[in-house]
């Protein structure tokens, strides 16, 4: 009976927010075509602060209180020193890219590129912390080709593996002119590869007929409901190695010393090594490496974000009440089972 009524409570509480959510959307369906469009925006953070806001608080954590009144006093001079004079610093732009299958991250890269490049020159550099474990052939060759443009402006191009760069990561990494991996980051996966299940058995068992109609010899070679023949299989596979040269052309493009056969092969290295096969150039974690260049450089972080409409942030909010309350309530039958 507990179990039951809680149920029936969980089913209010959904029923009472699916109602304040088309309350919700009621209201704003007049603002819809306006908020479609809505443009991002780019944000820019000074990453040197964020490391000396680390050593300070840890500095002061260790002195008594007028030893921190001084230490305070001295940085406040400083920053004001800092402040008033140019600096001469190079500079380094620090971008992010987590990559999925699709590549989705390749949108908010390029406006973070084409905001650099009109500011960067050939003395400053652009340092990308990659993670992808690969994706869809034209989303990777997108995100490789903003890549590209760093280096044809002639801007150093650093990229640091603090995970993984596989596949169509790795096609983004080759690009820089100095990759840096962590010493247990998972690199390579320079190869092509496909799959689909094929059900046109299971449809013969019962009758099923599904029909494929093409115009031209090669418009469909495997199918997942069609029967697939000896010459698709033949076709597909063709097109696969044609598909693994060019990734393997345009990597020794990029890392013209690199033996491609040797690690073409569609394998994984750990970062150690990958740098004993020349697919890395450092053995370091992205964290050393800003730490020092903090010392030389100003830092800045560039990103950009999509402003989500009204309507999208409401739908958000929706769903995570949706989940917590869902949530709640499989976490009470659990110890009413238990």
């Amino acid at each position: 009976m507990e179990i039951l009524f809680g149920y029936l409570l969980f089913l209010a509480k959904v029923a009472t927010v699916v109602i304040a959510v088309v309350v919700v959307f009621g209201a704003l369906s007049a603002m819809r075509r306006r908020g479609r469009h809505s443009p991002g925006q780019l944000r820019v953070k000074k990453l040197n602060e964020f490391f000396s806001d680390l050593q300070q608080r840890l500095e002061l954590s260790m002195l008594n209180k007028k030893q921190a009144k001084q230490l305070i006093k001295k940085k406040a001079k400083s920053l004001k020193l800092e402040k008033n004079s140019e600096s001469d610093r190079p500079r380094v732009f620090v971008l992010d890219f987590d990559g999925d299958i699709r590549a989705s991250a390749t949108d908010n890269l390029r406006n973070e590129i084409t905001a650099l490049l009109n500011v960067a020159s050939k003395d400053d550099e652009v340092l990308l912390r990659l993670q992808s474990g690969g994706g869809l052939v034209s989303s990777y060759g997108l995100a490789a080709s903003q890549l590209v443009r760093i280096r044809d402006a002639g801007i150093p191009l650093t990229v640091c593996i603090d995970k993984v760069a596989a596949s169509g990561g790795y096609m983004m990494a080759c690009i820089a002119n100095k990759i840096i991996s962590s010493p247990f980051a998972m690199v390579g996966s320079i190869g092509v590869v496909a799959q689909l299940p094929n059900v046109n058995r299971l449809l013969n068992r019962y009758d099923i007929d599904f029909e494929v109609l093409t115009a031209g010899e090669f418009k469909r070679t495997l199918t997942v409901f069609g029967k697939n023949t000896e010459e698709g299989r033949a076709k597909f596979q063709q097109d696969l190695e044609v598909t693994h040269e060019l990734f393997k052309n345009f990597v020794s493009n990029y890392r013209p010393t690199l033996d491609i056969n040797a690690v073409a092969t569609g394998e994984v290295w750990l970062g150690v090594n990958a740098q004993k096969n020349q697919l890395v150039d450092e053995i370091k974690t992205s964290d050393e490496y800003l730490t020092s260049r903090a010392k030389q450089a100003d830092l800045y972080h560039l990103q950009y974000v999509n402003r989500k409409t009204f309507q999208e942030r409401v739908g958000l909010t929706a769903s995570s009440i949706l989940d917590r309350v869902l949530l709640n309530w499989i976490s009470r039958l659990v110890e009413h089972r238990y």
